[in-house]
């Protein structure tokens, strides 16, 4: 069974969204692991500071499966399909990593750039699976995040709670 990492973010009602986000997770994959939760700066707009995580699931589900999973519970949490990449949103779900795939599978680009390039994606992932190694870099996610520039991106961890469990602390 494949090692899949999603990253969830929101900076619409972000508590909100992002707790509905890992509501519907849940029921559809069963046991979260779950990294800390960051504020992060919006990244090729002028917006609202989104809540960022990285929510590891294992799963039978194809990419196929997941994508169109991640995209319908979007949908339900308001996300328009027609909206532009770099905009506000109530809930962003991305397919990170499935497994050790790279390239195309399904239509969907493994892994996903962003983990090599946005501190939102790589700070909890390093955290969640520190010892995991990108698929195609081959460097742990610690080792990653060690490596990464951290004055280019600002991401602080902010206390969360996701039903009565704290995810995060300041």
């Amino acid at each position: 069974m494949p090692r899949v990492y999603l990253g969830l973010g929101s900076n619409i009602e972000r508590e909100r969204y992002l707790a509905a986000g890992l509501d519907a997770l849940e029921a559809l994959y069963g046991h979260l692991d779950l990294s800390p939760v960051y504020d992060c700066e919006a990244i090729g707009f002028s917006g609202q500071p989104f809540l960022n995580m990285v929510v590891g699931i294992d799963t039978e589900a194809s990419v196929a499966e997941l994508a169109r999973d991640l995209r319908r519970i979007e949908t339900e949490h308001g996300r328009l399909p027609d909206a532009t990449r770099y905009s506000p949103r109530q809930l962003d779900i991305d397919l990170l990593t499935y497994g050790d795939s790279a390239g195309e599978v399904d239509g969907v680009q493994l892994p996903r750039a962003e983990i090599l390039t946005n501190a939102f994606v790589l700070r909890p992932l390093s955290e969640l699976a520190p010892e995991d190694r990108h698929p195609v870099d081959g460097r742990s996610y610690a080792a990653l995040w060690d490596a990464f520039d951290r004055e280019s991106q600002q991401v602080r961890r902010v206390a969360f709670t996701w039903r009565g469990r704290e995810i995060s602390g300041e």
